[in-house]
């Protein structure tokens, strides 16, 4: 009876054994075999293991089996707060060309930008331009009011990039900034804004929610909150709906990540939540932004 060849080499003609060659190079010998599957590697194919070497193969099976680390709030653990970096740099880019498209058009700081992409109330919104809910938000009025946004948004954003994760913190801030023009077009119609403001304080909301849920002094962020809101209503100029309305959302966004859902969960059940609750929150401004003017404001629409 003739005897069968080693899987991974083939027999000499007097029989015996040939070397045992990788299985993914064929012409390189090795006596090294992955502890997993016990496939012969050669060094090129070696990943060291807690006991001997694995091989490519067993190496990207085990990885994608591995659960990515998450927050307590169920977002993947931050390294780098990406989205904070990404959204100061979009305002910073938007402001210098601001600057540069008024000294070419001989116009005041940002007039041709603001004039396209800034909030002009009920008007603009009316004419198809929904774009503006959110484009107002990069627009700034002047130095102080760019530094002082960029510099609230360093100072809370990394912060929370790094508790939510990149997604959940992208989405506080994007319907914070809606929230705040969806409150202007219903509050004060006729009324032109630029800022990010409503998303800055949207982060503020947030911050001092789940601050709270994980026991950190709140103290300094409530200080914060109150000089803004009393600078809100006290200096002229400044747009009160957008600091309340992102205010509220972020308030109410933050709670939903801070104490949804109750008990013990796993990050699947939690995502699921999270997202159904971004959704409906979202849903309602759209709801309110297309409807409300003509229920509150039904004389600025005829």
């Amino acid at each position: 009876m003739s005897e069968s060849p080693p899987p991974f080499g083939r027999s000499s003609e007097q029989g015996a054994p040939a070397p045992r060659t990788c299985y993914r190079h064929s012409e390189r010998e090795t006596g090294v075999s992955c502890t997993r599957c016990e496939r012969p590697i050669c060094p090129d194919c070696m990943h060291e293991a807690s006991v001997g070497f694995q091989c490519p193969s067993c190496v990207r099976e085990g990885n994608s089996k591995e659960r990515a680390t998450r927050t307590v709030f169920g977002g993947r653990v931050v390294e780098k707060p990406y989205v904070t970096w990404t959204l100061l740099g979009l305002i910073a880019a938007v402001y210098f060309l601001q600057m540069g498209t008024a000294q070419a058009f001989n116009a005041p700081v940002g007039s041709p930008l603001v004039n396209m992409f800034s909030m002009q109330g009920v008007a603009a919104v009316e004419g198809g331009q929904w774009y503006r809910l959110i484009t107002s938000a990069f627009l700034h009025g002047g130095l102080f009011h760019v530094l002082f946004n960029g510099y609230a948004l360093f100072l809370l954003g990394t912060s929370l990039e790094r508790w939510l994760g990149h997604a959940r913190f992208l989405a506080l801030w994007v319907l914070g900034a809606l929230s705040g023009s969806v409150l202007s077009l219903l509050a004060v119609p006729l009324q032109p804004s630029v800022g990010a403001s409503g998303a800055i304080f949207a982060l503020f909301g947030a911050v001092f929610v789940i601050g709270r849920r994980l026991g950190l002094d709140t103290r300094m962020i409530t200080i914060l909150l109150a000089v803004n809101l009393g600078i809100t209503f006290l200096v002229p100029g400044i747009s009160w709906t957008a600091h309340i309305g992102g205010l509220v959302a972020g308030l109410a966004i933050g709670a939903v990540f801070a104490l949804l859902p109750r008990g013990k969960s796993d990050f699947r059940r939690r995502t699921l939540v999270h997202t159904l609750m971004l959704v409906s929150f979202s849903v309602l401004l759209v709801a309110l932004a297309i409807g409300g003017p003509h229920i509150v404001w039904p004389y600025v629409l005829a």
